[in-house]
């Protein structure tokens, strides 16, 4: 670790982290409901992209006043609907809620559970999640991750990248937002830390949005175990 790399990771007192994408295989998830909808490959990517632009719509749409604000567990139960109906089964109630569950009953990818653990020893660890605060239990409790301290964008009423999700973890930090370090596996994530000052580091998962040419983050890692390397943990 060259000497700047050293000063730098001393100047971080937190580490706040993404859960979904960058901890937890959510695009797995979500593909194995929509997997017990169709057997056709072609079908099945159709609701997968579906999924994604409703929720992704939605949440821009309740971010900027446009429609009443919901929880994350009530925008999936929604977006099972649509998909469940695109697939011609908007009458099937029980395979809606299966959808909904599937697209929260996640596993970890192989290096998060280590890397937390390892990252840990040395940071505080704060969890600041688009899912709802019974979906981040859920996930938290079967992944097997380790947290100092849990936030869903729920508590601000609102959704990341907006500003007052992140002002959560740096309120529970305690600390200025140069000294908070933001992990996530979305440079859409990231740039959201930035607009409040906070530090960086992008965490490469296949099928999440990697950083633009213009990008710049303090941090970049193949996985948790090369970020672990890289703080000193």
């Amino acid at each position: 670790m060259a000497d700047h790399d050293i000063d730098a990771v001393q100047d971080i007192d937190a580490l706040v982290f993404d859960v979904l994408g960058t901890l937890v295989d959510d695009v797995a998830g979500i593909r194995t409901g929509i997997g017990e909808l169709t057997a056709d490959t072609a079908e099945a990517e159709r609701l997968f992209a579906l999924w994604q632009e409703h929720t992704d719509t939605e949440q821009r749409r309740m971010m900027a006043g446009q429609r009443p604000y919901l929880p994350a567990d009530a925008l999936d139960m929604e977006t099972a609907g649509v998909v469940a109906a695109a697939a011609g089964l908007d009458d099937d109630a029980a395979a809606v809620a299966a959808l909904a569950h599937a697209a929260h009953a996640l596993g970890p990818f192989p290096d998060s559970v280590a890397g937390l653990d390892r990252l840990a020893r040395r940071f505080p660890l704060i969890a600041l999640s688009n899912a709802s605060r019974a979906e981040l239990l859920g996930i938290t409790v079967r992944a097997g991750l380790r947290w100092h301290l849990a936030l869903s964008a729920e508590e601000a009423r609102t959704f990341k990248p907006d500003p007052p999700a992140y002002e959560l973890a740096l309120a529970a930090a305690g600390r200025p937002p140069e000294r908070v370090l933001m992990v996530a596996a979305h440079a859409w994530d990231l740039r959201g830390a930035q607009s409040l000052g906070m530090r960086t580091a992008y965490v490469h998962r296949e099928e999440r949005e990697a950083p633009a040419p213009g990008d710049r983050f303090d941090f970049v890692a193949e996985d948790l175990t090369h970020l672990a390397d890289q703080l000193g943990a």
